[in-house]
Formats: C-alpha cells, structure tokens, sequence
C-alpha cells in the first residue's frame, strides 16, 4: 500500500483524503488517530501526525480535545472541488490545447468523448 518514491507524510494524507471522498468517512465522524495510522502503515507516529496535521491545515479535519479528529463539515465536497480542479489541469487543459491545435471545437470534442465512452464500456481496462 505504500509508494516508493512519495513521501509516507503525503499517503497517509491521501488515504483519509480518499475514504472522505468515497463516504466510508463520513463527516462529523472520527477520524482513525495517528496512532492507529502509525499501527496500520507501520510507520512512525509522527510521519502520521505530519500527514494529519497536513490535512488540519486544509481544514479537513479538526481536533476535538480530548476526544480526538474528526472530519469536518463539508470536507467531502472540498475535497472534491479540489480534485476537480486537479483533473482540469492535468486532463482537460492539455486536451484543449491539442484539440485546437487540430483544429476540434467542443461538438467534435463531445462527440469523440461519446464515442470512446460507448465503445471502451465493456474494456475491463
């Protein structure tokens, strides 16, 4: 489960990034401790609490003293909104760019996404 290559502080951020994003953590809940991260990635607890401070900073989760972190309101579609994001820089930007270098406008983008979209549904890829 751990990426050579990438930081441990940035998986650990990621992996509650992602069980917030597919709702198996829900928000107003718990969040696992650090010392649950550190247990289960068997890694040092403080390379977890760097990870979860990171996601504190962002205002993913917040600390209810005492009791531990907790997934703040509204974190799943921040989060998402952040992807988004991600994914127009990385994907959509690029194609654009091609798309008008070829000389496509939107329809003829659309209509290739549609197609390849109908075509590649069975590709177990």
């Amino acid at each position: 489960m751990i990426e050579e290559g990438k930081a441990l502080f940035l998986q650990i951020a990621e992996s509650v990034e992602e069980s917030i994003i597919d709702g198996s953590l829900g928000e107003e809940t718990q969040a696992p401790s650090t010392n649950e991260l550190a247990a289960f990635y068997r890694i040092n607890p403080a390379t977890a609490a760097k990870g979860v401070n990171m996601l504190v900073d962002k205002g993913v989760l917040y600390k209810r003293r005492g009791i531990g972190m907790f997934v703040a309101d509204g974190a799943r579609s921040a989060l998402l909104a952040e992807r988004r994001a991600v994914f127009a820089d990385r994907y959509v930007d690029p194609l654009l760019a091609e798309a008008r270098h070829l000389g496509l406008g939107p329809d003829d983008i659309a209509r290739l996404i549609q197609e390849r979209s109908t075509t590649s549904e069975g590709d177990p890829r």
